[in-house]
């Protein structure tokens, strides 16, 4: 992390300048949370720090390049390239933990967009009774347990939905949509792909295949059928994914206790990352289908059947190509048409993203560019962005290790409108559990969009 002495002498002061009015308003009782001045000099002195991390993690993508130079160099003379591979792999970890900080900016300044309360945010905001809702959910309902006939007219003012029979209450829209933001900072394919929300489970897509024919005639000349498009029916399986955060009583009593970031940071990782599980990997059952689930298979476009993905092989099982992988990353690209390249990226999982860090093209450049971009650390690969994605699996014999394609196109993720959230004060004396659900599914509805990197021989 960047030393305050390499700072500007205008950055140095700006700092310091923010942290000691931070340090005024929590002398005075005033969280930087939830105070909007506070908010601002957080973001402020965020944006120096954010600077300080771009920076660092280009020097490090500069020294490996330079590490592993000499790596190659010395397995052409023969010597063992071990200390290099430890030097490789200490860079690779440093990047790793800098992007990771970089991210965590990225997502409090998510929050605080979300909230409103940093660069004017988007929209009018919320309406008066999604807002006295919301306070009055956190306050009352979070808080305190109450449940009583003034909380429920409020809720069905907001949201206009009822209690179910068996209790509990709606998640303010104004915190879902809280969640719904930091929740595409952790699941890359949820970023990716399309997300479209219903009030229903009975979502269906219609998916155009083929062409329809056409052809030239003259003025007097018998007009005879053509050939037509075909239409498919994609239905998304929809399941209930739920996580249950844990808060002490004492907590809930503190006045000064932010019970509704910690609920949203919690909710946001446990949903986000099982989301994204099931978004790669999911079989379909109770839950979204993941895209590497489908049945794959060489053939190209015209001869496969719907629903069918392409992978492409690496000509070797359970590895890169020792030589011309660059080929094998084209010929993937070549696979995809041309329609669906505007917007296309590489998935892939870190061990595979470093493993593809190391490749040179004939003329002994690398293959990919470091590219930091508002969604975190990128990097573009044969001239499209890629994506770090720990549900992908790791290099086997066999495995569906890198995926390429348009996931807007290609993935669809269908959101029920709603959370809900049960209190349960009892089951875990004295934690306060909040068990909170959400309706979410998923599936391929374009398999051409999407293609995946088979490590087989064939």
């Amino acid at each position: 992390m960047q030393s305050i002495r390499s700072l500007t002498p205008w950055q140095a002061g700006a700092l310091l300048a923010t942290v000691a009015v931070l340090a005024l308003l929590y002398w005075l009782g005033v969280s930087p949370e939830t105070s909007a001045s506070g908010l601002m000099l957080a973001n402020a002195a965020g944006a120096l720090e954010l600077k300080s991390i771009v920076d660092a993690i280009q020097k490090g993508f500069d020294d490996f390049k330079a590490a592993n130079d000499a790596r190659l160099k010395a397995l052409e003379k023969g010597q063992s390239p071990a200390d290099f591979d430890a030097k490789l792999a200490s860079i690779q970890s440093d990047i790793l933990a800098k992007a990771a900080a970089k991210t965590e900016l990225e997502q409090l300044e998510a929050r605080l967009n979300a909230k409103g309360l940093v660069g004017g945010g988007a929209g009018a905001g919320p309406d008066a009774d999604q807002l006295a809702y919301k306070n009055a959910f956190i306050s009352r309902f979070v808080r305190k347990g109450v449940d009583d006939d003034g909380l429920r007219a409020l809720q069905q003012k907001a949201v206009q939905i009822s209690v179910p029979s068996d209790g509990g209450y709606a998640v303010p829209r104004m915190v879902e949509q809280e969640i719904e933001v930091l929740a595409r900072d952790i699941s890359p394919i949820r970023r990716l792909a399309r997300v479209v929300t219903v009030g229903t489970s009975d979502y269906r897509k219609l998916v155009r295949t083929g062409k329809a024919g056409a052809g030239w005639v003259g003025e007097t000349d018998a007009r005879p059928a053509t050939g037509t498009s075909s239409l498919n029916e994609v239905i998304p399986p929809i399941g209930e994914v739920y996580a249950n955060p844990m808060v002490t009583q004492s907590a809930l009593d503190d006045i000064y206790y932010n019970v509704e970031a910690d609920l949203v940071d919690d909710l946001t990782t446990s949903i986000a990352e099982a989301e994204n599980t099931a978004f790669v990997t999911g079989s379909g059952t109770n839950r979204p289908k993941g895209f590497l689930t489908y049945t794959t298979a060489a053939t190209g476009d015209a001869s496969r059947a719907f629903g069918t993905l392409q992978h492409i092989p690496t000509g070797v099982a359970g590895a890169l190509p020792a030589s011309n992988a660059g080929d094998m990353l084209l010929d993937v690209i070549k696979a995809l048409k041309a329609g669906y390249r505007a917007g296309a990226t590489w998935v892939m999982p870190k061990d595979v993203l470093f493993a593809v860090m190391k490749l040179k093209d004939g003329a002994g450049q690398y293959l990919w560019q470091p590219n930091l971009t508002q969604n975190g650390l990128s990097l573009n690969l044969q001239g499209y962005p890629t994506e770090e994605c720990e549900d992908m699996p790791a290099i086997a014999a066999n495995s569906l290790s890198i995926a390429f394609g348009n996931f807007q196109r290609g993935y669809t993720i269908v959101d029920r409108v709603g959370m809900r959230m049960l209190r349960d004060p009892y089951t875990n004396k004295p934690y306060v559990g909040f068990y909170t659900t959400k309706r979410v599914g998923g599936a391929v509805v374009n398999s051409e969009a999407i293609k995946l990197v088979r490590f087989a021989a064939s």
